[in-house]
């Protein structure tokens, strides 16, 4: 029995959910609406209105792994809905910068044009001194594709360490060449 896929979700204040006999999962909350169909072997079993459950049909490979996974993507949108997810990035370099322009997030990112970044339905982005991004969502799955589309503008080079990362992100550096 998967150990992630046995336990169950307790669903917060605030927050509907609703199964379907397809098995489609809608989650509705505060913050917005998200749907996931589950996988044709896990059911899942609303339990009065305050925690959800997941069983499997069978013990074969592939029930055994979407259990957890199905588990786990329901409650990502359980407290997507209800709290939100955010991801920090830094931008490190002279003269590097972002700025909001509308619907579009501007990066000055040391070449020749500046690169406009559509901001999706759905996402929040905030600059902070024009080296910090913050990007917010209720999907957790949207937000991690986000900072990592941003991110790949530009990844942190490993001589001089320029680049946009995560907060937090160490990079390693290495040696440049010496004259003998």
């Amino acid at each position: 029995m998967s150990r992630i896929g046995k336990k169950p979700i307790d669903i917060p204040a605030g927050v509907k959910l609703a199964v379907g006999q397809d098995g489609r999962v809608a989650v509705e909350g505060p913050k917005g609406k998200l749907a996931y169909t589950l996988p044709s072997s896990i059911t899942a079993k609303v339990e009065a209105g305050k925690s959800v459950a997941f069983e499997r049909a069978g013990d074969d490979r592939q029930s055994r792994a979407s259990h957890g996974l199905a588990r786990a993507l329901v409650n990502n949108m359980i407290t997507g809905v209800s709290t939100g997810f955010s991801k920090d990035l830094e931008i490190q370099g002279v003269g590097f910068k972002a700025a909001l322009k509308g619907k579009n997030l501007d990066l000055s990112l040391g070449q020749s044009h500046e690169q406009l970044f559509p901001v999706p339905d759905g996402i929040k982005i905030t600059v902070a001194d024009g080296t910090k991004i913050k990007v917010e969502g209720f999907d957790r799955q949207l937000v991690g594709q986000v900072a990592a589309d941003i991110r790949a503008f530009y990844p942190p080079e490993p001589y001089k360490g320029k680049g946009v990362r995560y907060a937090g992100e160490k990079v390693q550096k290495k040696e440049g060449k010496t004259v003998q």
